[in-house]
Parts: C-alpha cells; sequence; structure tokens
C-alpha cells in the first residue's frame, strides 16, 4: 500500500495480502491447465468451457490489478491495462511481461469472449498466451515480494 499524496511517506507493502492473491492465481492458472486440450470442437460441443476460461481469465486480470495496485509506485493507476505499467515501474515485473499481460486488442478475458462465437479456433492461442504470462507473473511478483525488503 502506497499514499498518493505528493512527498507522503510510502506506506509499507501489505505482503501478506500480495501472498494470499497469488495463492488464488497458482490455483486459478492450475485449473486453466485442467480443462486439457482446447480447440473448436470442444468449445463448440461444450459451450460451457468457454465460459469457465473466460471466467478463470478474468479473475486473473482482477487479482493482478489487484495486487499491482500495491506496488510502491506513489500513484494508483487508473485502469487495470495500467496497473501493469505501474508494477513494472516498481520493479514487480519486467517491461516485457506488462506489455504480454495488457495486450493492445484488450484484456485476454474480453478477447476469448469476443472470438468465442466468431473464431473459437483463436482461443486456444489467447488462453495459452494468457496462462503463460499469469504464470510468469506470479514467479516474478514472487521473487519480488521475497527478495530483501530493502530492495522492493
Amino acid at each position: 500500500m502506497t499514499t498518493s499524496s505528493a512527498g507522503a511517506a510510502q506506506l509499507p507493502v501489505d505482503r501478506a495480502s500480495i501472498e494470499h492473491r497469488l495463492i488464488t492465481m497458482r490455483k486459478s492458472v492450475g485449473q486453466l491447465d485442467s480443462l486439457g486440450a482446447l480447440d473448436s470442437a470442444r468449445l463448440a460441443a461444450d459451450p460451457g468451457t468457454g465460459l469457465v476460461i473466460e471466467r478463470i481469465l478474468a479473475l486473473l486480470y482482477d487479482l493482478a490489478a489487484a495486487i499491482d495496485r500495491a506496488a510502491p509506485s506513489g500513484r494508483q493507476p487508473g485502469t487495470p491495462a495500467a496497473s501493469f505499467g505501474a508494477a513494472e515501474k516498481a520493479g514487480m515485473i519486467d517491461a516485457e511481461l506488462a506489455t504480454a499481460l495488457a495486450p493492445a486488442d484488450g484484456p485476454h478475458h474480453v478477447l476469448v469472449q469476443l472470438c468465442l462465437d466468431t473464431e473459437p479456433e483463436k482461443v486456444p492461442v489467447i488462453v495459452d498466451a494468457a496462462r503463460s504470462g499469469y504464470r510468469e507473473y506470479i514467479r516474478q511478483v514472487t521473487d519480488w515480494i521475497t527478495a530483501d525488503p530493502g530492495e522492493s
């Protein structure tokens, strides 16, 4: 947690809160993994799978944004997408990952939602990108949160 007033001292980061969110993120990535192979035929035969995917990706996005807002940047990001940039500036994640988790076309869960009806063949690629991105996010934030407190 930080203060947003210019010149005000930063409050300590709520590491316990971040760690709890990371636990939920790990479980969510595991749930994506447990869905197995995704293809157009499966998504057409089982529309509920697409909804589950979209929901898990939305949860991951929301959890990451909440963690990012805890970054000691001194200023709260205005949007969840901007929160990835704030996390990068705070040293929580690298620039490549910040860009990967905030695609120019929109968040992964929104892209899945848009593709389910019109281009279901694109869904597996979007899910794979999100899965690997959030797995790396978890790794980088875990490294950051467990680093020497003087470094973060």
